[in-house]
């Protein structure tokens, strides 16, 4: 049996079924149920590049900036983190240290609740030289 823990939003419900770990310590859920005519929102890979080209060194500043790229991409649809039901994460050179990095940048653009459904995908390399960190969402708005 699942238990919603986010029963407020009305295009979906995330949900961490009985019988699976917890997932939360690691920010994430298990299942998002969509509502019946709920529409959907596709975003594209967003890298830590910024509105010139221009990409950082550092991991964390990546992350940051791909996710504040995200928001802005959702924004455009109508749409805010807490319509996102799903994440997929492209890390290279993936560590402990550099989910716990994601897991902090992701508790700061998301906020404190129950985080999307999420892939963390480690990966050699990415499109650009450089390129560390990459998200993609799925988001859900109301019919």
């Amino acid at each position: 049996m699942s238990t919603p823990v986010n029963p407020a939003r009305p295009a979906f419900t995330l949900t961490n079924p009985a019988g699976l770990y917890d997932p939360a310590p690691n920010g994430y859920s298990h299942v998002a149920l969509l509502q019946p005519g709920a529409r959907l929102v596709f975003v594209a890979g967003q890298g830590g590049e910024n509105e010139h080209g221009e990409l950082p060194a550092d991991f964390g500043a990546q992350v940051r900036q791909g996710l504040s790229n995200l928001r802005i991409a959702l924004e455009a649809a109508g749409a805010g983190p807490s319509d996102v039901a799903k994440l997929t994460v492209l890390i290279v050179d993936h560590s402990e240290a550099r989910l716990h990095v994601f897991g902090e940048e992701l508790v700061r653009a998301f906020g404190p609740g129950p985080k999307p459904t999420c892939t963390l995908i480690p990966v050699p390399r990415l499109a650009l030289d450089g390129m560390l960190f990459e998200v993609e969402a799925v988001a859900v708005l109301a019919g």
